[in-house]
Parts: structure tokens; sequence; C-alpha cells
């Protein structure tokens, strides 16, 4: 990487005002004027390319933000993307008239990239070809300082005394033309970036925390989106449905309604929510043949429901998805003292060290180590004596960080000394 990603930007915005940071006495104002005004939407391939040339003339980091139609639209993809960088000033690109956005990337090229909760945004920016080479996510960053909110509006407020409005953060981005008032929002979200992230870098150097934000922000950039197996098994209220049978006409009915939502290009939740699909799956156990009334959602699709519900019916018992998925996981904490009670007293005795640590170094506890590889390592710890760089192998396989896992080793250690009883 050419700078670290928690030293200050190159070229430091000017500061909007005189303001100590999380000081409650200082005035808040609100930012509702872009410093250029309301940029032009990006529609064409030649403007793209001024764009492009213009990021490239321009220094130091570049803000970057995307916003989705979620709750509207099939999928997750941008249907606005906002970049500014000092000396280029604030571009909106509509990637649903340009959907190629490779001059932008390669006119950032190894600049770092400036986000807020990078994770909501890395997949649709890469599906228009903007991938980062390195990057500072200012929501991790209040995390790592143990700020109370983490919201861009509480970050900004925080460091600057502005306050953003966010009453468009939900609203329907595909819609076009987009009014005035939704492109001044957006602009807004990237004016302030560089000198909030300028001064969160400073904080960080001065916790003592600036290594571990530069390899948690590396560690991002090889994010990608969890693929959970069985997604039907999250519909909402599955808990009500019964057998076998029940999870079999559920798993049909929600592949019919993704089917017809990527179709049309609606939100699976718009198009019928999951109380509707848990209704008909009911009353299938009783009658497949037939759907509930009293929905006009049901009736308008009830050919597709009835299909769904007759694949159901027809397989065999050897076809319907088991109850629950076959975990290679340990089992749930609360069984814990029952199967494996000195597995108990170590998970117990590592959660009570980590604890500490984090209230000591004002850090939420799950960004110190997630509970899922604590919970598999202590389980299921290597072979022998609990050897360091055993452990440091395991934690790593997991996915955990350097940083964490110094911290991490020497408190199961502690853990295992503290139980009396080595490797097992």
């Amino acid at each position: 990487m050419t700078e670290s990603p928690v030293s200050p930007a190159d070229s430091p915005s000017p500061a909007t005002h005189t303001v100590v940071p999380g000081d409650p006495t200082t005035p808040v104002r609100l930012l509702d004027t872009p410093a250029d005004g309301i940029p032009d939407v990006v529609t064409s391939e030649r403007r793209l390319d001024a764009a492009a040339a213009a990021i490239a003339a321009g220094e130091g980091s570049v803000a970057i933000d995307a916003e989705r139609a979620s709750g509207y639209r099939y999928g997750q993809r941008a249907y606005l993307v906002q970049i500014r960088r000092e000396g280029a000033g604030t571009w909106l690109i509509d990637p649903m008239a340009v959907p190629d956005l490779r001059p932008l990337d390669e006119a950032i090229g190894g600049a770092e990239w400036i986000l807020h909760a990078a994770t909501q945004d890395l997949a649709c920016l890469a599906e228009v070809g903007l991938r980062p080479r390195q990057l500072f996510d200012t929501e991790l960053a209040g995390r790592l300082l143990g700020m109370p909110r983490v919201g861009l509006a509480a970050v900004v407020e925080h460091y600057l005394g502005l306050t953003l409005a966010k009453e468009h953060s939900a609203v329907d981005w595909s819609t076009r033309p987009m009014p005035q008032s939704w492109l001044l929002y957006a602009a807004l979200d990237v004016e302030v970036l560089t000198e909030v992230r300028n001064l969160m870098g400073v904080d960080l150097a001065r916790a003592g925390k600036d290594e571990w934000a530069r390899q948690e922000f590396d560690a991002l950039l090889d994010w990608q989106p969890t693929q959970r197996p069985d997604p039907w098994r999250r519909t909402a209220g599955m808990h009500k449905v019964r057998g076998a049978r029940g999870l079999a006409f559920v798993r049909e009915l929600w592949y019919e309604r993704d089917r017809l939502a990527a179709e049309r290009d609606v939100a699976p939740g718009r198009l019928a929510p999951d109380a509707v699909l848990l209704q008909i799956a009911q009353h299938a156990l009783t009658d497949p043949r037939s759907l509930p009334s009293g929905s006009r959602t049901i009736a308008r699709y009830r050919r597709e429901w009835l299909i769904a519900l007759e694949r159901a019916a027809a397989l065999p018992d050897s076809g319907l998805p088991p109850l629950a998925l076959p975990s290679d996981g340990p089992p749930p904490p609360r069984a814990w003292a029952e199967k494996n009670p000195v597995a108990a007293r170590r998970l117990g005795h590592t959660r009570e060290a980590l604890s500490r640590f984090a209230f000591d170094h004002q850090i939420p506890i799950e960004n110190v180590c997630s509970p899922e590889p604590l919970r598999r390592i202590v389980w299921s710890p290597p072979d022998g004596a609990p050897d360091a760089a055993a452990l440091d192998a395991r934690l790593a396989s997991y996915g955990v960080r350097p940083w964490q896992r110094g911290i991490v080793i020497p408190l199961l250690q502690e853990a295992w000394a503290a139980t009396g009883v080595v490797g097992e």
C-alpha cells in the first residue's frame, strides 16, 4: 500500500468550523448545502470520461457512497454512485445509464477509498467495476474507537458539530428522474467524509488502535457477502411451521417468490411478505390443493403458489428438507455445562477476560473477537497443551486478524490454566 489507511489523507479539506469532537456544548449546525452545489447526474459515457479525468487529476483519498433500492427492487444493485475528491469536487453517477464504471476505477487507481459501513456498498460497487485497493471505513473506525453511535450522521456530528438530514435514506433510488432533494442528500453523504476520516485517523493513532484499524480495513478488501445455505430457512416465523412437509411447502413457496421477484424486478418482501408464505404453507398442511382466501397477494399469484405446493406435496419423504441443518460447530453454550463442563468453564473465563479488555480499551467485545471462532476453539482445541502457535494457526483459519489473536491467545492460555486441565 502506498499510504497508511489511518494516517491523515494527503489533502485534508478545510475545517467546516472550529469544533471539539464529542464536546456536548458545541453547537450543532445542519449541513444542508454542498460546497459546490448539487452536481448534474452523469448519464452518458462522455460525462463519465469527464468525471474520470477530474478524479484522476484530484488529490488524496476518494470518498465514495452508493444508493440502492432495498425493499423496492430485486437484489442489491447500485442506482446512484457518489464520489468526491479534493480538487475534483463531487460527482453523481447513474449506473443504470452508464453501467460500466471501470474508467472511474482506473482514475482512482491505488488511492484510498473512504466509505461508511463498507460492507453495505462493496458488493454493489464491484458489480459496476469499482474495487478498492485500500480503504478506510468510518463506521468501523467508530466501533474501534468505542463511539456509542456509529451511524454516519452521529459520526459527522461528533467530529464536525454538523448534523446530516437522513430522511431520504430509505427511498426508492430506482426512481427516474430523481428529485433534487434526493440528489442533495446524496451529495452531502460524501461532502465531509475526508475531513471526518482525517480526524478519526488521528484518534486511532492516539489510542494505539491504528494498527488494529489497518488490519481490519485490509481484511475488507477481500470481503464477500455471506452465502447462506438454505436461505429460505430465514423466513420470518419459521418456528410456527410443523414438520418436514411444512418446511418443504415453505421452501418451494420461497423459491417461487424469489423467481417471481427476479422476473418482475421487485423486492421479494414487497411481492409477498413472509407472513403470506407461512399462511399458505400452514393451510397446505391440511389441503395442499387449495389456498387460504382473503388476500389479494395470494389471489394475484394463485397459479404460481399452487404449482409450488404441488412440487412440495409430490416429494417423497426422502426428499423432504431436514428439520435443522447439520452443523460442524459446537452446541449452543447453554448446553456446555452438561456436555463438557471443562469447556464451559474455559469459555466463561475467556469471556470474562475479554469483557474486561473491551471495557478497558473502549471497544465492543465482538470487535475484539467474534463469538463463533472463540466457541469453536474452546470446544475443540488443538491437540495437547494450549501451545500459542497452534492456537494462532487455528484462530487464523477462522479469519481472526493478527491483532485480535495477539489479545485472545494469552486469555485462552489463562483459561486453560485456570481450569486445571491440560488438553483433552
